[in-house]
């Protein structure tokens, strides 16, 4: 299948880069119908919010698949097949590093949904798409989709598949227009659905 998003120019992200990464996740995700709410203090999200995004986007460095646009306007998080989102230590500490940034209940809620998330994982060895984000100061250029797709065609010079979670229903026809299929649906506590969504290997 040809992408019918042309390919942007990026390259791999370096430590250098995790402000800028954090920063655009931050914006992307502040109205997520999933990640919004999540931290329900809409004066304090972006702040709470980015002390997640920060772990997540610094682990994921420890793989050489993060892509972004030369100036950091987009980023995609790939975690590659046989890896981890966070460290063992990353992830016991996880519940301590959100009650610190947002209290108790926001920890123990997020801590439920990744659990719920990890759970659907699928067990075949695949690319897997953490995040991807736009700034919102970049939105409406086709860098998102343009970045995933220079990712996606990296991934299929290595013939392997990929996966990820949509968390905005929106999103799911602009994934299926680059291959993915809807796979699952996961049902958060709090009613909202996220659809899992799988694409074989080229």
């Amino acid at each position: 299948m040809t992408s019918p998003y042309p390919p942007v120019p990026a390259r791999a992200a370096t430590p250098a880069d995790i402000d800028g990464i954090v920063s655009t996740m931050t914006t992307a995700f502040f109205h997520d119908p999933l990640w919004g709410p999540a931290f329900p203090d809409a004066s304090r999200r972006a702040v709470q919010a980015a002390a997640m995004w920060r772990l997540y986007v610094t682990s994921a460095l420890r793989y050489p698949w993060t892509r972004v646009t030369p100036g950091v306007e987009a980023a995609a998080v790939w975690i590659p097949p046989g890896g981890t989102e966070l460290t063992h230590q990353e992830e016991s500490g996880l519940g301590d590093l959100l009650t610190q940034a947002a209290g108790a209940d926001v920890a123990k809620a997020i801590v439920t949904i990744s659990d719920q998330l990890e759970a659907a994982h699928p067990e075949e060895p695949c690319f897997y798409l953490t995040l991807l984000g736009v700034h919102d100061d970049h939105r409406g250029k086709g860098l998102g989709m343009g970045l995933l797709a220079e990712s996606l065609a990296r991934i299929d010079d290595l013939g392997a598949p990929a996966y990820l979670e949509s968390s905005n229903p929106s999103n799911i026809t602009r994934y299926e227009s680059v291959g993915f299929s809807a796979r699952d649906e996961i049902t958060i506590a709090t009613g909202h659905v996220v659809t899992t969504m799988w694409r074989p290997a080229r």
